[in-house]
């Protein structure tokens, strides 16, 4: 699991690093995950990636939980508050993986996110509210046996998201 994490960290390190053009974005999630979150932006997309907490799961216990995702700029809609900022509508694919003593999950994921950008002040501010369903396999372990099911609780994953754009 450690080696799947610091590949896929390294992997979204390296793709930001190819991109001449774009930006980064530092922020935060929070509702059935508490994360970090970091997105590299460029002009059609952006990747993201995000670290934390996870709660939704089963037996309530907390989880460690890491996606890796590539969005697509959507929509944008620039005259609906344009004192503001701009709203907008993105869309995208990824992984998800996580776990905690004796349990583990990994399967793709999608996500959702709609949101305003405010564009006031010196640092622009993005504010979104997402889905990021996961549609992968849960395994509980332990020295004598092993289960695996589907991971039915991955797809409750609702949260807002608020970053900075550096």
């Amino acid at each position: 699991m450690k080696k799947l994490i610091v590949t896929l960290s390294l992997l979204f390190l390296f793709s930001a690093a190819l991109s001449a053009q774009g930006g980064w974005a530092i922020g935060g999630r929070t509702g059935a995950t508490v994360q970090f979150d970091a997105q590299y932006h460029w002009n059609k997309g952006y990747l993201e990636g995000r670290f934390g907490a996870g709660f939704c799961n089963h037996g309530g216990t907390v989880t460690a939980d890491f996606s890796l995702m590539y969005n697509w700029k959507a929509c944008r809609w620039s005259y609906w508050t344009p004192s503001a900022g701009d709203w907008f509508l993105d869309a995208g694919v990824g992984l998800n993986v996580g776990g905690r003593e004796h349990y583990a999950y990994v399967g793709p994921a999608g996500i959702i996110k709609f949101g305003i950008q405010f564009t006031r002040g010196a640092k622009p501010v993005s504010l979104s509210l997402d889905w990021n369903p996961a549609f992968g396999g849960g395994i509980a372990y332990n020295r004598y046996s092993s289960h695996a099911d589907f991971n039915e609780m991955g797809l409750a994953n609702i949260g807002i998201t608020c970053v900075v754009h550096l």
